[in-house]
């Protein structure tokens, strides 16, 4: 093969080459592109899931508290019962040992 010819077929193939390269590199870019836009959404995404979750587990702890407030109040408003029970049970208890109390003290000064 003449030179010339060889010097062409080295020069195309060069050009061929460098195509490949920059089409390889091309893609190579276009790849990374995409990689980084779909890690960004599945960052995105997993962001709003944690806040979801978040968000439930939050609002499941405040309806835990509430009922939990809410057996509180109801121990408290049944033992304020029974203790304003008891005490009516001991008026007439009581009275009878006050009165007792202030006629032995009348008594006493006489």
């Amino acid at each position: 093969m003449p030179r010339p010819e060889v010097l062409d077929r080295v020069k195309e193939a060069e050009r061929e080459a460098a195509e490949i390269v920059a089409d390889a590199e091309e893609e190579r870019d276009r790849r990374l592109k995409e990689a980084r836009e779909e890690a960004e959404t599945i960052r995105e995404r997993a962001h709003e899931e944690a806040e979801e979750t978040a968000q439930e587990r939050l609002e499941a702890a405040r309806e835990e508290i509430k009922s939990e407030r809410e057996e509180i109040l109801a121990e408290g408003r049944e033992t304020r019962d029974r203790l304003e029970s008891q005490a009516e049970e001991r008026v007439d208890e009581v009275v009878e040992y006050v009165v007792d109390a202030f006629e032995e003290a009348v008594h006493a000064q006489t």
